[in-house]
């Protein structure tokens, strides 16, 4: 007898754009890419980003019909999960209690935190649940990986959780093992890098790519500390200006003036020696990182999977696997599907192969 098979809406906010997909099971009907224009985001500038709710709602909807699929299609809508509290990996229903908590943003201001609101709003016209997946508050961590170097400063759990365990449950599924009796290293390269280790089913680490880690296309990552305190003391930058310095006109940004991997290897090919360092300089610290992970898994890795935007270049890909290929058989999982990840995580619901987390009790649980 065939599987039923469930519609699924999937959503992922970005601070410009609103991607979205609806499935049928695994299979893709419909996938938007919604970009917002300056113009379309001005009343919303300075404002919390929760605010925009309502016109990206309508904006998606407008599109489903213009796609031809009525809201009472629908099985369940997930949105991408924000900026929460320390949770444990899983498909976790919408409630109060989560929106609640993204509307207060103690955590921070972040586009994500419009995904549980989005997938609740439509949700609720569908008369379906909804979920979120994976968010990047994700945290297995045991207690030796936390602490920092200060007893005033522990290290926070935040990363690009629900592409790393999409990708490692796909290699999972792919080679026909439980994804609990692998040991794998998972580097998500995107417009931040984060690169985690993942044992027993569990995320045991991760570089957090906020302000941690390989510098990538506009994020720093590690800095020299105390240059650092210098700079923020200086006079010169206002806390807001410290951290665009640092998030968003960092790394290839901050070398080069630019965040295109595609225009710093047409530099490289034209012979720009800086850009060729700056490139070889990125794939070194990559490496570095993945190395600590090796480390973290005593040296025991089924294989290294790459991921991620960045993982589609080919020049890349081959200067990461001459550094990293004694570790571990390398995979490429290029792009970030976080649609389809969101989709994985509520079909394993909707199939009755794992339960729906609840996200009170799981802070509970947490804390």
């Amino acid at each position: 007898m065939p599987a039923a098979e469930f519609r699924v809406l999937a959503i992922n906010p970005g601070s410009t754009s609103t991607k979205f997909a609806v499935y049928a099971s695994e299979r893709p009907c419909l996938v938007k890419n919604l970009r917002h224009s300056d113009a379309e985001l001005a009343p919303f500038r300075g404002r919390p980003i929760l605010e925009q709710q309502e016109f990206r709602s309508r904006q998606i909807e407008a599109a489903l019909q213009e796609g031809g699929i009525g809201l009472r299609e629908l099985d369940a809508v997930a949105g991408r999960g924000g900026l929460l509290p320390p949770l444990g990996s899983g498909t976790y229903a919408v409630n109060e209690a989560m929106l609640e908590e993204l509307r207060l943003a103690r955590r921070g201001e972040h586009a994500s935190n419009l995904g549980a609101f989005l997938a609740h709003s439509i949700a609720q016209k569908a008369s379906v649940p909804a979920y979120i997946v994976d968010p990047v508050s994700v945290d297995e961590w045991p207690e030796v990986a936390r602490l920092s170097g200060s007893a005033l400063l522990e290290r926070p759990c935040l990363s690009h959780a629900l592409n790393a365990k999409a990708t490692a449950k796909r290699y999972a599924r792919e080679h026909g093992v439980g994804y609990d009796s692998l040991r794998l290293i998972v580097a998500h390269l995107g417009s931040g890098i984060s690169v985690s280790a993942h044992a027993a089913g569990r995320m045991i680490d991760v570089t957090n790519s906020r302000e941690e880690g390989a510098f990538s296309t506009e994020r720093a990552g590690t800095v020299p500390v105390m240059q650092l305190v210098d700079l923020c003391f200086s006079g010169k930058y206002a806390r807001q200006e410290v951290e665009a310095l640092l998030f968003r006109e960092g790394g290839l940004q901050s070398y080069l003036g630019t965040k295109d991997l595609v225009e710093v290897e047409k530099r490289i090919d034209a012979g720009d020696a800086r850009a060729k360092i700056v490139f070889e300089a990125m794939v070194y610290q990559v490496a570095k990182d993945i190395g600590a992970m090796a480390a973290a898994l005593r040296g025991r890795v089924d294989a290294v999977l790459i991921t991620g935007g960045m993982a589609h270049s080919e020049r890349l890909m081959a200067a990461l696997r001459d550094r990293i290929g004694w570790i571990a058989p390398v995979e490429i999982y290029a792009g970030e599907d976080e649609l389809q990840a969101l989709v994985e995580g509520v079909l394993r619901v909707l199939r009755g192969e794992e339960p729906a987390r609840s996200f009170g009790s799981a802070v509970a649980a947490s804390g």
